[in-house]
């Protein structure tokens, strides 16, 4: 408290000093009532200081005074004091508490101001009285040379502490309620926090569509360039293939974080925006055909009329089979079987490929992570186990119970078990038992969105 008593005090000067136009508009109005001349030097009348509190609240009403004070209580006062966000307009919640407390800094740094400028000249006076050996009037008594002095002087110092108790008991007030009136309020807390939420939620899409599609191309081109690096002597003409798909997974990769980046510069973007992803088009099943082109992937499609799909749940489901088909290439073997179709009201797919011959561990990957987000954000569920191994089903309804349990197996993604040399389709000799591989394993995505399902 010492140390911060200076500055404390310096703010409760800072509220006298504001307190003295009022004061003084509030003597003159007096004067001319009671017909007498204005004292405009020593504004002291209690009646003038009470009466002009209720402007003083009125002009904390309507005046933008709470940074201001904010300012003042954080730099002089010392207050931990929430900055509070800003708003479009100020609601009467905050204008009562910004009231409360401008009349309360104003009253209370009157007090202290008018103390301060009457005491610190007494506590002078009484302290030369003793020296000066001369007989003075001190509000009303004649003040004798000796010991009559020298008790006048104590009592000059006993003002002095008294007005530093004073001065640090109301800056200790003050400093206690400046973060409850001039804080945040309770809508403006729930306000923060939606707007916090909401940017958390666009940079969790953000996270998923970079992980979707830069780890997609990652793996491809990881993939494809060992092939090529492998058959370039004996067979130019397939590296030249996987070169190609390299070079158009790297040009949406790039298409793509170019994408996130232009969204993360859109600063004074309202977060829900950016969380939608205003800036550019984004890949929907209309692209699948690219998709599966740039894998290089030996896939078996079945894809249905797709045209009535609406863009959310287009965008949502390419991501998803992106996924899919990343984890198929990186951990399985052999070709993909990939079905798209719209049944009734919901949109099906399922990819399905063997996994590889010689076993598999549950991995830490985040692509499993990220499908199960995009599930719940369509307010579906996610069932996973060997043979119908990774299964989401988004429907509206309450949904059926998982085939197996999901430690019953790895699921897709969660593997690593596959090597530089399986390339992403394999060869047709490696398609043993069609989609499962020769040791009768497999795993299989199934996803079933609602056409009328929203974020």
């Amino acid at each position: 408290m010492r140390r911060n008593l200076p500055r404390r005090w310096a703010c409760l000067i800072l509220g006298g000093a504001l307190l003295m136009p009022y004061m003084m508009v509030g003597v003159l109005i007096a004067a001319l009532w009671d017909g007498q001349p204005a004292n405009l030097l020593l504004p002291a009348q209690v009646g003038v200081f009470v009466a002009v509190l209720p402007v003083v609240a009125l002009t904390g009403l309507f005046l933008p005074v709470r940074s201001v004070e904010v300012n003042a209580a954080q730099g002089l006062l010392g207050a931990h004091v929430e900055v509070p966000p800003r708003q479009p307009r100020r609601s009467w919640q905050e204008r009562r508490r910004t009231a409360a407390w401008f009349t309360l800094h104003l009253a209370i740094g009157g007090v202290v101001s008018g103390c301060t400028l009457a005491v610190v000249p007494f506590t002078l006076v009484m302290l030369a009285l003793p020296v000066t050996g001369q007989t003075t009037p001190v509000l009303g008594w004649l003040v004798t040379p000796g010991w009559a002095a020298v008790a006048w002087a104590l009592i000059g110092l006993a003002a002095l502490a008294a007005l530093v108790a004073l001065a640090a008991g109301s800056g200790e007030l003050l400093a206690r309620l400046a973060p409850v009136l001039l804080g945040p309020t309770p809508s403006e807390r729930l306000a923060a926090a939606e707007e916090h939420s909401r940017t958390l939620a666009a940079r969790n899409r953000l996270a998923r569509e970079l992980h979707d599609s830069v780890g997609h191309a990652l793996s491809v081109v990881t993939l494809q360039a060992a092939a090529a690096g492998r058959v370039l002597d004996r067979d130019p003409a397939t590296a030249r293939n996987a070169l190609a798909a390299i070079e158009q997974s790297a040009r949406a990769a790039l298409e793509d974080l170019d994408h996130v980046l232009g969204v993360l510069r859109e600063d004074d973007q309202p977060a829900d925006t950016r969380a939608a992803g205003g800036r550019g088009p984004q890949a929907t099943l209309a692209d699948l055909d690219e998709l599966i082109t740039a894998s290089g992937a030996d896939v078996r499609q079945e894809v249905g009329d797709l045209s009535g799909v609406p863009a959310l749940v287009s965008r949502e489901a390419y991501r998803i089979l992106q996924e899919a088909l990343t984890n198929a290439i990186k951990h399985g073997c052999g070709p993909v079987r990939l079905a798209a179709a719209v049944q009734g009201d919901e949109l099906r797919l399922e990819v399905t490929n063997p996994s590889a011959a010689n076993g598999s561990k549950v991995g830490g990957g985040r692509g499993v992570q990220g499908m199960r987000e995009r599930v719940r954000l369509l307010h579906g569920d996610l069932e996973a186990g060997p043979a119908t191994s990774l299964a989401a089903d988004l429907g509206a309804g309450p949904a059926p119970a998982p085939a197996t349990a999901l430690t019953a197996g790895p699921a897709a993604g969660e593997t690593a078990n596959g090597t530089a040399g399986e390339t992403a389709g394999g060869t047709a000799g490696e398609a043993v038992g069609g989609a499962v591989g020769s040791d009768g394993t497999g795993w299989r995505v199934t996803v079933r969105l609602p056409l009328r399902s929203s974020l």
